[in-house]
């Protein structure tokens, strides 16, 4: 390394870049904002390691971590664009991400809504299944290694493949491989380990960016040891409010023992992280290819599965949304599908049932209530026509998960009545009552399954602002 006059250390150079800012620095390497020395002055980040400070095990780490950047492409991973070396240091040229990295925004925003994490987990969990299909382990996930590409649009990208391994099989190792807030407990106590040591650090990133703070804080390694070893279960806070799909696989992925742990493809195709709806090119061809199914069953007359499939369409169109940088398409997009959503909207709605049978009166008695007088004396109808009633209230508030619960529960009494009646008047009353109580149920029914349909309205209406209060700039995630 250099020095100038006075003993004090100086950037190194690189042929053909300028190197300016100090991004980071770790034990054996520093990296530095660079420009290339031509017209454009392409941005690059530039990983200097001084090659005096290698041990023969980080000289090893080192040229793992070259050779896996050669052989990974991918949106969400940092990319290595070149490696030079000269006599002190061997240059690692990649891509600059202006946005810093995930803990230097966390620290500025404590803790993060839940739409914003998952659209970061997303991104992480899409990285990792591209590097498990390569049996490629990170081994050192963390939020400083968790690089954001910008401050108003951030992509996330993985970086820093420096303790990264091959691993096909469970090893067995005397040496600490990550950074111990983030490390799996495995590697602590038992020194033995495999790729799930991964899924363990996802679980630690993903508390902190819930909660502003990592399960395990502590003072010392040796409180944060104690804690590690530990056998009480991990204490997820109630303080923020997460929806049960976060929690649920945050306390699978924070499972101690790692057979224990939930499995790389349970990960991916978890509904929290939901990796077939991410933003990607992908997203608006399988909306549209679902659209225009719906359109068809629309124009033929079948409005349950035309509702049906504009709602499937538009859990691809809003990532769509997301995806396109193009404002002007953007907005063209978003005005679109909601059309496609009115129109969802409108054939749900279609499905209201019709109003409720009209209260009997003494001028024009129902057939329930002269079912009821001939019920004297027969418990169980009397029973039965009760629930009706109580079917019938709901359905006229217009609370129709409670009437429908009740007709299946009346159903279920006046049936077997129904099968073990003679042949006479009650019996032709009592046959005439369940066939319209099956109607009217089979009604409720559809609709409330046209309502279970996902709405996204307040999702495409809806931004999540996060003020960048560090480079005073706002990005936008649309969930």
């Amino acid at each position: 390394m250099a020095l100038a006059a006075g003993g004090l250390l100086t950037v190194p150079t690189l042929k053909g870049f300028i190197l300016t800012d100090k991004l980071g620095s770790g034990t054996y390497a520093t990296v530095y904002k660079g420009f290339r020395k031509v017209a454009h002055r392409e941005v690059v980040a530039v990983k200097c390691v001084l090659k005096k400070s290698l041990s023969k095990s980080s000289t090893e780490n080192l040229l793992t971590e070259i050779e896996i950047l050669k052989k990974v492409k991918h949106d969400h991973i940092v990319n290595l664009i070149d490696f030079q070396w000269d006599g002190h240091y061997i240059y690692l040229i990649m891509d600059y991400c202006s946005g810093g990295d995930l803990s230097k925004f966390l620290a500025t925003k404590r803790a993060l809504p839940e739409r914003v994490v998952r659209r970061f987990l997303q991104q992480l969990a899409s990285a990792l299944q591209f590097l498990h299909y390569q049996n490629i382990s990170h081994m050192d996930l963390k939020p400083q290694n968790l690089l954001l590409s910008n401050s108003y649009d951030p992509v996330l990208k993985v970086a820093d493949f420096g303790f990264a391994q091959y691993v096909e099989i469970e090893i067995n190792s005397e040496s600490l491989r990550g950074s111990p807030l983030y490390m799996a407990p495995e590697i602590i106590i038992n020194a033995t380990y495999d790729a799930k040591v991964d899924l363990w650090s996802v679980g630690v990133i993903l508390f902190e960016c819930l909660f502003g703070k990592a399960p395990f804080a502590s003072k010392t390694f040796s409180e944060l040891a104690d804690k590690i070893k530990s056998n009480e279960p991990i204490k997820i806070p109630s303080s923020i409010r997460i929806s049960d799909q976060c929690h649920d696989l945050m306390f699978r992925l924070l499972q101690r023992d790692p057979k224990q742990r939930i499995s790389f493809e349970e990960f991916f195709d978890h509904k929290f992280v939901d990796l077939e709806h991410m933003p990607s090119p992908q997203c608006i061809e399988r909306a549209k290819k679902i659209v225009t199914e719906a359109a068809q069953k629309d124009i033929e007359g079948d409005y349950k599965s035309a509702a049906s499939l504009y709602c499937q369409a538009l859990e691809y169109f809003l990532p769509a949304i997301h995806y396109e940088k193009n404002r002007t398409k953007k907005e063209a997009l978003r005005s679109k599908v909601r059309e496609y959503m009115q129109r969802a909207e409108e054939l749900k709605q279609s499905f209201k049932p019709s109003a409720a049978h009209p209260p009997s009166t003494p001028e024009a008695p129902s057939t329930t209530f002269i079912l009821d007088g001939l019920a004297n004396g027969y418990p169980e109808l009397k029973a039965a026509l009760h629930t009706t009633c109580q079917a019938e209230t709901f359905d006229e508030q217009e609370r129709y998960e409670e009437a429908f619960s009740k007709y299946e529960e009346a159903l279920g009494q006046l049936l077997p009545i129904l099968q073990s009646e003679p042949k006479s008047h009650r019996r032709e009353l009592l046959q005439s009552e369940v066939l319209r109580f099956m109607s009217r149920a089979e009604e409720i029914k559809n609709y409330l399954e046209m309502n279970r349909l996902p709405s996204r309205q307040d999702s495409l209406n809806q931004s999540v602002m996060v003020t960048n209060d560090s480079e005073n700039a706002t990005w936008c995630v649309i969930q």
